[in-house]
């Protein structure tokens, strides 16, 4: 075989596992931890709800409560990872949880670093690793 056959090959080779990792690492939990809290990959605060029951696999807010809290959601092909586990919302949606409890944005929060959820009506809490 010629030589640029080979060249071509090892290029496809190569070009095949960086896409394959670059999938890999698109299935990661979306989450970082930024001055102690935990936080999505653009910086916005994480919540959780304290009416949701850890390892339950369910989330108790949904409709309205959705609306003013969203749900993290996780890719169809997201796999746990640590701390972050994958519920099942009763849409059927996939849902990021941190140690069984789902993940919340909070509607309010305007920019990276915003936490004006913290301690809503004494059961949203921001996310503390």
């Amino acid at each position: 075989m010629p030589q640029h056959f080979y060249s071509k090959l090892a290029s496809a080779a190569v070009f095949a596992i960086a896409a394959a990792s670059a999938g890999l690492a698109q299935a990661a939990a979306p989450v970082k931890t930024v001055d102690g809290l935990l936080v999505s990959t653009n910086g916005m605060t994480l919540y959780t709800f304290d009416n949701d029951v850890a390892g339950s696999g369910k989330s108790a807010c949904n409709g309205p409560c959705a609306g003013l809290w969203p749900p993290v959601m996780a890719d169809a092909d997201a796999k746990p990872e640590g701390d972050m586990t994958i519920i099942t919302r009763d849409d059927g949606a996939k849902q990021w949880a941190y140690k069984g409890k789902p993940v919340y944005l909070y509607k309010t929060d305007a920019k990276a670093g915003d936490k004006t959820g913290d301690n809503f009506k004494n059961v949203w809490h921001v996310i503390k690793p």
